[in-house]
């Protein structure tokens, strides 16, 4: 009995590491990753209405990002790929037409060059390195 109970155990433990590994799929809240945008052009040194500009700029960009996400996936089936990118690249030409009108040139240019780059998911090494 106490060893059914400890491979139960053993196997119950190695479950939940492998399914946290995992990530389990849940995405920052957009208050969260709005606030890590802000805080990575901390050295643009804003003023008050053009930081309130740029955080309801990427408050609507997530927000449109992850209603296009439901949308999709609420179809039913496979999420079609292409679709979904063309859907993005749209709401991101719009996000970055409004944010042209906020940023100087030279900031825009280091968002486009240096921090958008560090905003995108990074996936994690598989363990194909051929």
């Amino acid at each position: 009995m106490k060893k059914k109970f400890l491979w139960l155990a053993a196997f119950s433990l190695f479950i939940s590491f492998a399914a946290s590994a995992q990530g389990g799929g849940m995405r920052m809240p957009i208050p969260d990753r709005v606030k890590m945008i802000m805080d990575k052009l901390a050295d643009f040194k804003l003023d008050k209405d053009k930081s309130a500009q740029t955080d309801s700029v990427f408050t609507a960009f997530f927000t449109a990002q992850q209603k296009m996400m439901e949308d999709m996936r609420a179809g039913g089936g496979q999420v079609d790929r292409d679709k979904m990118m063309e859907g993005r690249k749209k709401l991101m030409d719009e996000r970055d037409e409004k944010l042209k009108k906020i940023f100087t040139d030279e900031q825009y240019k280091k968002w486009k060059d240096e921090i958008e780059p560090t905003t995108r998911p990074q996936r994690q090494g598989g363990g194909n390195s051929n």
